[in-house]
């Protein structure tokens, strides 16, 4: 960066904001990789004006993670507020880092959504991996156990011509293999099973490949932690692995569009997983909140140190003050601002009473996992970072944590819908044969067969069911997370992109429609969703009106089904310059099964016995792998109807109570075929 902007202080630098032109405040953002707009470096040097000093390196990098679109979702809040929040908000009982809902009398399940798209692009094992690394510390933040992983993924064709790959893509075949492989190797080697997902191909996503990822736990009442300090003087315990330089600048990647140079420029946002240390890392967690030890706890994910530390003392209305120097690195000649932006992984941050701290490092002792004080929490609403005695920083918490707010311009984008096309009668078996082997519609055993869905051994209903060599794949996996109770969870995941592109209202609503009939086809009554909003460039108008379209079809289905939206994310500006990803509001639906004994699956049990088909058939085929095996466009998004689906619901959950239903399968891609 220019010199003339830099005064060095030991390990800290002043950057000058205030003798900088506009021109220089655009290069000073982009030299140091804070993706910050001209109007958003105005704003920071009129803040520091207001003080009468200049910024040091360590204050911008922290706004430049907290002001991030991954962070504070500066487009979409809006979009969120209108479509989202306030559905059944009196049902949740808790929605931080993950969503909590009632399961029993005694327990509560916890669930979490996530993106981990722009990392998976890059090193695609790598992000993959800690993808559902960081989703696991999302549910155990809250106290609970994880118990089952999800994994919805979108990749281009498999046999993408690579003569026609873009600079620096890599390709569709590659990428899937090898983030099914970081998925497999993290999961299994944490011993959590991987229950359900998605896998779905089409050549919007060449470019910008998406990786979503979820978690289950579950977690008794008396035990729920909450992500915020209590009182001020609470003890700030660092615990887990090392920080180092990976995953520097990982929330600033994330939130612009991925290009030519992205791998080059940004390898280093990508972080190192390590599941080794996290499997006792989830023990030493959950034994100090089992011993009432832990006043609140949150991971350490995107912006690190920089936004954990704030945010855990903010939504308490306190402050923090942070001693980097005794933070554990990997490297020992880390500069201080790296150090409090790395999302280095496998870190978790307690807040502990004085008294009850040396009781928690003994039992990360015990486990053999790296755990030290690092901080604690004071009463002025201040971040106070410190380093070897000298102060490194000092940000007021409403400022860093509250973050720029944009109403930005919508397009609603037009429908693609149209006449159906006048077809000659095919040849039906070649047309079915055609559908089942599309790549989005044939089997999944290669993916699913890699993960150990059965550890823990608490996985009644598998994600593929029937006899051993003729097994299919389920609608929805059931997961028994009490040993003492056959009561079960389901979980499933859905959307289908080629909907989406037709139409974003009417693709969301179905959706929404069908998470619900995957559920109650195991014998589940749909409980909550999960949302991870897959987006382009929000700084587009076509893109925002994709998200609010998509938002409101979302909310209209899930408000009419009585259906909070737990937890999940937005991720935006999935886009390069050969275009945005299809709208992709990736859904995780979780549902309440009485029984695990009466759980229902796919395949017929007996020869003789009847089929029915519950619902009408209309001439909806827009979208449909039938159309699109012809390789022919038009007609109609298939329509939903709640107040419908609810009484079918309810007729079919009431059938499987009373014994009457051997086996039961949504009809959704490929239709009845």
């Amino acid at each position: 960066m220019r010199e003339q902007f830099l005064t060095p202080d030991g390990d800290i630098y002043r950057v000058n904001l205030f003798d900088a032109h506009d021109q220089d405040l655009r290069a000073i953002s982009r030299e140091m990789g804070l993706a910050f707009s001209l109007d958003e470096m105005r704003r920071i040097r009129d803040y520091f004006a207001a003080q009468g000093r200049q910024p040091t390196d360590l204050e911008l990098q922290a706004l430049g993670q907290a002001w991030s679109e991954h962070c504070c979702y500066k487009s979409s809040k809006p979009v969120l507020r209108q479509n989202i929040y306030g559905i059944e908000e009196e049902r949740i009982a808790a929605r931080e880092d993950a969503g909590v809902m009632e399961f029993d009398d005694d327990h509560y399940y916890v669930a979490a959504l996530e993106s981990h798209n722009h990392p998976s692009a890059i090193e695609p094992y790598g992000g993959a991996a800690t993808g559902i690394g960081g989703i696991v510390r999302d549910v155990l933040c809250m106290g609970a156990q994880p118990i089952a992983l999800i994994d919805p993924l979108f990749f281009g064709r498999l046999d993408f011509d690579v003569r026609q790959l873009p600079r620096g893509v890599k390709h569709p075949r590659y990428l899937f293999q090898r983030v099914v492989e970081g998925i497999r190797d993290y999961g299994n080697r944490i011993g959590i099973p991987t229950v359900a997902g998605q896998v779905y191909f089409h050549n919007g996503y060449v470019g910008n490949c998406l990786v979503n990822v979820g978690c289950l736990g579950i977690v008794d009442k008396q035990h729920l932690i909450h992500s915020r300090v209590k009182r001020p003087g609470d003890v700030y315990i660092y615990a887990g692995g090392r920080t180092g330089r990976d995953g520097i600048h990982g929330v600033t990647f994330a939130s612009e569009e991925l290009t030519e140079e992205s791998e080059e420029e940004s390898i280093s946002a990508v972080q190192l997983g390590d599941p080794i240390t996290k499997e006792p890392l989830i023990h030493a967690c959950l034994e100090c909140v089992e011993a009432d030890l832990v006043e609140g706890m949150k991971d350490l994910g995107g912006g690190g140190l920089s936004c954990v530390c704030g945010e855990l003392a903010y939504d308490a209305g306190f402050g923090a003050e942070v001693h980097l120097d005794r933070v554990p690195l990997k490297a020992p000649d880390m500069a201080p601002w790296e150090i409090w932006v790395s999302e280095s992984q496998e870190r978790m941050m307690l807040v502990v009473r004085p008294e009850n701290v040396d009781r928690v490092l003994d039992i990360f002792a015990r486990w053999d996992v790296t755990a030290v004080t690092v901080g604690k929490s004071i009463q002025e609403p201040l971040v106070r970072v410190w380093w070897h005695h000298r102060l490194a920083g000092e940000l007021d918490l409403r400022f860093q944590v509250g973050g720029p707010v944009y109403e930005r311009p919508l397009e609603e984008p037009p429908s693609r819908e149209g006449p159906d096309p006048e077809l000659d009668l095919p040849d039906v078996e070649q047309v079915l044969l055609s559908v089942l082997a599309s790549s989005n519609v044939c089997s999944r055993e290669w993916v699913i067969r890699q993960y150990d869905f059965e550890v823990r051994g608490s996985t009644p209903l598998k994600p593929l069911q029937g006899p051993v060599g003729r097994q299919t794949h389920g609608d929805a996996a059931v997961v028994k997370p009490l040993p003492g109770s056959y009561r079960g969870l389901a979980i499933t995941a859905d959307v289908n992109p080629a909907y989406m592109l037709i139409h974003p209202y009417l693709g969301a609503r179905a959706a929404v429609d069908e998470v619900c009939r995957n559920l109650v086809a195991v014998g589940a009554r749909p409980d909550s969703i999960g949302d991870c909003l897959n987006f382009g460039n929000p700084e587009k108008p076509r893109r925002m009106g994709e998200l609010h379209l998509a938002t409101r079809g979302l909310a209209e289905m899930a408000r009419a089904l009585r259906l909070p939206f737990i937890s999940g994310n937005v991720s935006l500006y999935n886009e390069t310059a050969e275009g945005a990803v299809p709208p992709t509001p990736t859904l995780m639906g979780m549902g309440i099964v009485p029984d695990i004994r009466s759980s229902i699956s796919t395949p017929f049990k007996r020869e003789g016995d009847s089929i029915y088909l519950v619902g009408q058939t209309e001439r909806e085929l827009g979208g449909s792998e039938y159309y699109q095996a012809l390789g022919v466009s038009g007609g109609k998004v298939p329509r939903t109807h709640p107040e419908r689906l609810s009484r079918y619901m309810d007729a079919l959950l009431q059938a499987v109570q009373e014994g009457w239903v051997n086996a039961c399968h949504d009809v959704s891609g490929g239709g009845l075929g």
